[in-house]
């Protein structure tokens, strides 16, 4: 797992969201590979737990608080070779709840770092984290592989979605008039050890104990609950392990053309019905699943990211097989369990009197 990470030896790095499931990877990728390096950390916590972070490590240092608060986007200096902007409004369902809060945290925050570091030169190049449900078509018949220069369209599902490729238009838009060297990476869906249900604050629905479907259905299946199939799991997804994230990104940042974008992909899709029979067989889960009705914002469908253009152009290819990296994770999630259950507990009372809009 050092290739592209040992490249990052003697460079100072900058990491916008570094605390949270992706980011806290990241950065313990690039220290453990690179023993020269310096990482930085942003994060206002929001969807993040301090204790992701090796905080002990001297090489790291730790800011408290968003991007987009002059205060802290003011200690953004020309010292950066890298910096990847990973802070995001956490999930669809919370920026339905809260657009404005979206904004502030998405598309703000994006906005302030591009204006801060727009006339820097030492940088060498920036990664944005885009997500692929901002491009990939809407449908429930088979679906294809999502290219890179797919058509954008103004179908969205969520406040999140929009934003992200807001992101992406700002990082276009700073490259094209100012020669930032920004590269934008769309996410699939991530997955793997480090996700912690309940992570941060209260961010308004019961999406903020719940988050992605991976580790809401670990952890029901490691407590024998029965795992919930909406629109009887015939969605699919492009499931990509964190670890392979994590070497994408630092593809990216190495090898990646400013202005351009790249899917980090695995290149195939999983139907939400098989990821949770998956997970009930390796967990050993009495709990089986549970059939629900679709939910009524949500008509992404099937989908999965092409991985070709990332394979030829910056070197990177997704290396975990699905079944090996959720079996990774359910340990991981078996030995993080009082962790884990403290932060969902946090937000007990505040799910209790939850009254959707």
């Amino acid at each position: 797992m050092s290739l592209f990470a040992d490249q990052f030896d003697g460079k100072s790095v900058l990491v916008v969201g570094g605390a949270g499931f992706v980011g806290n990877n990241l950065v313990r990728m690039i220290l453990e590979h690179s023993p020269k390096s310096s990482v930085t950390v942003i994060d206002n916590l929001l969807s993040a737990e301090r204790e992701n972070l090796p905080l002990e490590n001297d090489r790291l240092e730790f800011i408290h608080g968003s991007i987009s608060d002059d205060s802290i986007v003011s200690q953004v200096d020309d010292r950066f070779d890298y910096i990847f902007h990973l802070a995001t409004f956490h999930g669809n369902q919370s920026s339905i709840h809260d657009p404005l809060r979206d904004h502030d945290n998405n598309t703000l925050t994006t906005l302030k770092l591009l204006e801060r570091v727009h006339k820097f030169e030492n940088l060498k190049k920036l990664v944005y984290s885009s997500a692929g449900c901002s491009v990939a078509k809407k449908t429930y018949d088979d679906a294809e592989a999502t290219d890179e220069d797919a058509p954008i369209s103004l179908e969205q599902d969520s406040p999140y979605s929009l934003s992200k490729i807001f992101g992406e238009f700002y990082c276009y838009y700073y490259f094209r008039q100012y020669e930032t060297p920004a590269v934008r990476v769309r996410f699939q869906n991530v997955y793997g050890p480090g996700e912690l249900l309940g992570a941060g604050d209260w961010r308004g629905t019961p999406a903020t104990v719940w988050r992605n479907v991976t580790p809401t259905f670990v952890y029901r299946a490691l407590h024998n609950e029965s795992l919930p199939l909406e629109n009887a799991g015939e969605s699919s997804r492009d499931f990509i392990f964190v670890e392979d994230i994590c070497r994408g990104l630092m593809a990216a940042a190495l090898n990646g053309e400013a202005g351009d974008v790249y899917n980090l992909a695995s290149g195939g899709d999983t139907t939400i019905r098989e990821l949770a029979e998956t997970i009930v067989e390796l967990t050993g889960s009495t709990g089986g699943v549970e059939l629900k009705p679709k939910r009524h914002w949500d008509n992404s469908g099937k989908r999965y990211g092409s991985p070709d253009k990332s394979r030829d152009e910056i070197g990177f290819e997704a290396e975990v097989p699905l079944r090996d990296g959720l079996s990774r994770m359910i340990d991981w999630n078996r030995d993080n369990m009082k962790w884990i259950q403290s932060c969902m507990d946090k937000h007990k009372a505040n799910v209790e009197a939850y009254e959707p809009r």
